[in-house]
């Protein structure tokens, strides 16, 4: 049996591969290292890899708050709600724009082009929400931001890149623009799909500063901002020089890595999922222009 060479340059290639994937895993390894780690470890320092005085007190107290289930159930509604909008809207705009015969195609294409550079500025989007009757609804966390101009513009060039033969047969057949979208176009556009609608869930899940600015009632606190709320109430509250108050500092350091791997992990979960697609969708749809 012939044996394959491996050149220096392929161990070159590995051995550069593997210490950038050190540097990408590393950070969430020591983060979840640190959210169960006592405090002795914690403040002598000695956490890296993995945990010391294993314990979960960190996720107790912050598991244990109703406010963070509530904010769960927010955020999931809002990642839902926020991508199912976004991947309508953007199909639909992207299918639009992608037909050749549409009058003003090139005009409307500019005009969205426009706004991946140009915004009113965050005052006025602040008072054009308020005047629609969002603000203070989880409504005003996905439907100003429905869609993402990068998003539209990959996906109407994976639309254009379709073989318009599959078009102009069922058109021919009588199908109408709307029964080519559903029966002809989305099924050959899953990787894309697939995609997006996991750029516009990552985006969703993470919002922060939407939530800090149109939300004001406490029930209606996604994750990320009732993390922030409860871990800066943490800190406020540790001040102290005794061994006791050292030992809340210490817990305040393993709340935080708690809180970031509480808000992380569940997105993490869904990308497996979602990875055959995803390599596939964006190189697809990013080929020409």
């Amino acid at each position: 049996m012939k044996t394959k060479k491996i050149s220096a340059g392929h161990v070159i290639n590995y051995i550069l591969l593997s210490i950038l994937a050190f540097v990408c895993i590393y950070p969430f390894i020591n983060v979840l290292a640190y959210s169960v780690s006592g405090y002795n470890a914690v403040l002598s320092g000695r956490v890296t890899f993995y945990p010391i005085d294993f314990n979960l007190e960190a996720y107790k107290q912050i598991l244990g708050k109703t406010q963070i289930w509530m904010a769960m159930k927010n955020t999931v509604v809002v990642t839902i709600l926020g991508t199912l909008l976004s991947l309508v809207l953007t199909i639909l705009a992207a299918f639009s724009l992608s037909r050749k015969d549409l009058p003003g195609r090139s005009f409307l294409t500019g005009f969205i082009l426009f706004t991946m550079y140009f915004s009113g500025g965050m005052i006025p989007t602040f008072l054009t929400v308020k005047s629609l009757g969002l603000f203070d609804t989880v409504f005003a966390l996905f439907v100003p931001q429905s869609i993402n101009v990068f998003n539209f513009i990959v996906m109407r060039t994976f639309f254009k890149n379709i073989p318009e033969s599959l078009e102009e047969a069922a058109r021919i057949d009588g199908a109408s623009y709307m029964k080519v979208l559903i029966n002809i176009i989305l099924p050959l556009s899953v990787p894309i799909i697939a995609t997006m609608g996991l750029f516009y869930a990552v985006g969703y899940w993470n919002t922060y500063f939407d939530a800090l600015i149109y939300i004001q009632k406490p029930e209606l606190y996604t994750l990320q901002l009732t993390l922030r709320s409860l871990l800066f109430g943490e800190v406020l509250n540790n001040s102290g020089a005794n061994v006791e108050g050292i030992g809340t500092q210490v817990m305040s350091q393993s709340l935080k890595m708690a809180t970031v791997a509480v808000s992380t992990v569940p997105i993490l979960v869904v990308y497996p999922w979602l990875q055959k697609y995803f390599v596939k969708g964006v190189m697809l749809g990013s080929v020409k222009g």
